[in-house]
C-alpha cells in the first residue's frame, strides 16, 4: 500500500479520534482531558514526522 498525503493525514485523524474517544470516555476532569489530548496530539505529530524522515531515508540507501 502506498501512503500518499492524504492517506497518512487520514489515518493519523482516525487513529487519534479513536484515543480521543476513549479518553473523553474516561472518568477525568475535562481540563486534564484536555492536557492528554493536547500532549498525545504532539507527541503523534512529532512521531509522524520522525517515521516519514525515517522512511525517506531508508528508501534511498
Amino acid at each position: 500500500m502506498e501512503f500518499d498525503l492524504g492517506k497518512t493525514v487520514g489515518a493519523f485523524v482516525v487513529l487519534f479520534a479513536i484515543i480521543a474517544i476513549g479518553t473523553f470516555m474516561s472518568p477525568m476532569a475535562t481540563s486534564t482531558v484536555m492536557m492528554v489530548l493536547g500532549g498525545l496530539l504532539v507527541f503523534g505529530v512529532l512521531t509522524l514526522f520522525i517515521g516519514i524522515q525515517h522512511g525517506e531515508y531508508r528508501a534511498l540507501r
